[in-house]
């Protein structure tokens, strides 16, 4: 069982920045390809970014391409969503997520296809 512990939520004013981590209990997680999903109240989640376990094959939605980079490091199983340019629409719970990849270069966008969820961290962003 893996267990994922999101942190590094706040508030902030828009225009300006945010680093969330994602801490991983086990260490097989090396291996598994991590995402970041986020829902606002009253919306759907939504994908964000998702990291292949090599962590060269990335994944953005449309929204944050160009502001927000996810990354990762496997020596501590941690991995992490660095957000810029916040926007008032980028508030919400954000989760980070966790599959062993079917494939290598998997770095899936829908939410129901990963197996293991954090509890969340909050984002609000001020305009």
């Amino acid at each position: 069982q893996v267990q994922l512990v999101e942190s590094g939520g706040g508030l902030v004013q828009a225009g300006e920045s945010l680093r969330l981590s994602c801490a991983a209990s086990a260490r097989t997680v090396s291996t598994y390809t991590m995402g970041w999903f986020r829902q606002a109240p009253g919306k759907e989640r939504e994908f964000v970014a998702a990291i292949s376990w090599s962590g060269s094959i990335v994944n953005y939605s449309d929204s944050v391409k160009g502001r927000f980079t996810i990354s990762r490091m496997n020596a501590k199983n941690t991995v992490y969503l660095q957000m810029n340019s916040l926007k008032p629409e980028d508030a919400a719970v954000y989760y980070c997520a966790a599959r062993n990849a079917p494939f290598s270069s998997w770095v899936g966008s829908t939410g129901n296809t990963y197996y293991y969820w954090g509890q969340g961290t909050q984002v609000t962003v001020s305009s």
